[in-house]
């Protein structure tokens, strides 16, 4: 059975069950706390404290999910970074016997025999799952034929996430020797150290539909279905060698790094990028064991959107960015390499530090230069460079909240740019669109502006078209812009644009760009919009209830 047909037959089996099939959220979820989506039920997390669901006590949906803590075990024939995660979940409206009859149901339909389950063992602190037990016993389960087993907290309990949270024991479903799907019963709140009974409670399972297709295909290994074999196929196409581990890691990882692309997220040193330029690395090194020596990341890329731009449309809409920020991603790698070798050839020690200021200076992967210490027959000190790593990103945290006014980065010439542009895409913006239109907020790089104005309504394609060519046409008219000091009464008078959230003193400083753009602002501008190249809108979504964003690039 193909894996479309997976996937829709789940969602429209709890579709009949009076279950409301929800949208995969973003892979990049609300929770700061978190890099990325990495369980179905995130989304719905506030409903399982309480909050009222929008969507009824009953959901299921088909979850995008990443999971960084994997990134080293991919290779093997189960690992994944990327996978889809189906679900189904309730808040109040049923609990153990029909999530349990309900996961049986649905592996029948499918003609999946299940090799046994697993149940909680209890201990010390909380009870035997007995209830779940008993209810498995009725479907045909026991100790006696080998099909029902009980395991410890360690395998069957779930949470809480962080100090405190619901948690609860769990059952797992295996066939044709792997974990298929997992039921966790949240019925505890755990804080302070214990466990209180929640007054309501909840089910919260997960199945991979990678690991679904390996059972419902009969495959060896997940990367034999239908949802891994064309990338495999296509990266043997430009394959001059024979190496599983290798063709499985670019597979994962060039999937993966696609879905991340098509958030809008750019390879960086920190954060999400900084995951996201991990992937395309540690693909372009293994691509070297295969022989690939050329440009090759976005033709993997363009089969993994082949292979899923029905079921997630965003990324066909974002394909262009997705292709450019691979090619670009590789040939920055590729100067990486050549400077970072010259580098550690002249190292006479290879520490932790040094290794950090490999990739700190260089951009040089740690991993790679563990490898060259290992030939050397030096073990690396990866402790001392997670300390100093730490200290970088912890550096970058602070950098990042004492940011310049309108949301700068850096004071760079391109970061000077991009934020000379976002005063015409303001101005822009109210002539498109209308007088209500304020800025709320924006956050600018040396590689993109990111923009948040206040609008109710998706911006149509021929607003969208008009806005970029209306920038356009103003960085092609090559107006001056100009700068100038007055009284924070006088600017208001004037009809001046003030920047959210701003406290002026009693003076300001007010840009001018011609008679299109007059805005109360501190930040570094060009001198004429000439010097600013081609303005694109790549992505107009929605930031919050009244606010759109904008993200835009200058060509």
């Amino acid at each position: 059975m193909k894996s479309k047909e997976l996937r829709k037959k789940y969602l429209s089996f709890f579709e009949e069950k009076k279950h409301k099939i929800v949208p995969s959220s973003s892979l990049l979820p609300k929770d700061p706390s978190v890099l990325f989506t990495t369980a179905g039920m995130q989304q719905f997390k506030p409903y399982y404290l309480g909050q009222e669901s929008p969507y009824g006590k009953n959901t299921a949906s088909c979850q995008k999910c990443f999971r960084s803590s994997d990134i080293e075990e991919v290779g093997d024939e189960r690992h994944l970074t990327f996978f889809e995660m189906l679900g189904n979940f309730s808040f109040g409206g049923y609990f153990k016997k029909e999530a349990i009859e309900l996961a049986k149901e649905f592996l029948d339909f499918l003609g999946i025999t299940i090799e046994y389950v697993t149940v909680f063992e209890g201990d010390k602190n909380t009870p035997k799952d007995k209830e779940s037990a008993e209810i498995w016993q009725k479907l045909g389960f026991s100790e006696e034929k080998g099909n029902l087993k009980f395991y410890s907290k360690e395998e069957n309990f779930w949470g809480p996430t962080g100090q405190e949270g619901p948690c609860g024991p769990t059952t797992e479903i295996y066939a044709s020797g792997i974990e298929v799907w997992n039921i966790v019963f949240n019925q505890y709140y755990y804080k302070d150290k214990k466990l209180e009974k929640l007054e309501t409670p909840g089910i919260d399972t997960g199945m991979g539909l990678e690991r679904l297709a390996k059972v419902a295909q009969n495959k060896e290994t997940i990367f034999e279905t239908d949802l891994f074999e064309p990338i495999i196929k296509e990266i043997k196409s430009l394959s001059q060698k024979e190496d599983k581990k290798a063709l499985r890691i670019i597979a994962d990882h060039i999937k993966a790094a696609t879905f991340i692309l098509s958030e809008n997220i750019e390879p960086s040193n920190v954060e999400q990028g900084y995951v996201l330029r991990r992937l395309i690395r540690r693909s372009v090194r293994y691509a070297k064991q295969l022989g690939i020596e050329d440009i090759f990341c976005h033709k993997i890329a363009k089969t993994v959107i082949e292979l899923y731009k029905n079921i997630y449309p965003e990324l066909r809409d974002n394909q262009d960015f997705i292709f450019e920020q691979f090619i670009k991603e590789e040939e920055k790698f590729q100067k990486t390499i050549e400077r970072g070798l010259r580098e550690f050839e002249k190292l006479d020690e290879i520490t932790g530090k040094k290794a950090f200021d490999l990739y700190q200076n260089y951009g040089f992967p740690l991993e790679l230069t563990e490898e060259l210490a290992e030939e050397k027959g030096i073990k690396l000190n990866k402790e001392e460079f997670k300390m100093a790593f730490d200290h970088h990103q912890e550096v970058s945290r602070k950098g990042a909240e004492l940011k310049f006014k309108g949301g700068l980065a850096d004071h760079s010439e391109k970061t000077t740019k991009y934020h000379t542009a976002t005063h015409l895409l303001l101005a822009s913006l109210r002539k498109i669109l209308g007088d209500h239109v304020f800025q709320k907020g924006s956050n600018i790089t040396a590689e993109r502006l990111r923009f948040d104005f206040s609008h109710k309504e998706k911006l149509t394609k021929e607003q969208i078209e008009k806005i970029e060519n209306l920038v356009n046409q103003k960085i092609g008219e090559d107006l001056e812009v100009k700068s100038e000091e007055m009284p924070l009464d006088e600017a208001k008078k004037q009809g001046v644009m003030g920047v959210f959230g701003e406290k002026y003193g009693a003076k300001v400083k007010v840009y001018t760009i011609g008679d299109f753009s007059k805005e109360i602002c501190g930040g570094p501008h060009v001198k004429r919009t000439s010097e600013l190249g081609h303005f694109k809108i790549i992505k107009e979504e929605s930031s919050s209830s009244g606010v759109r964003r904008i993200r835009a690039v200058l060509e």
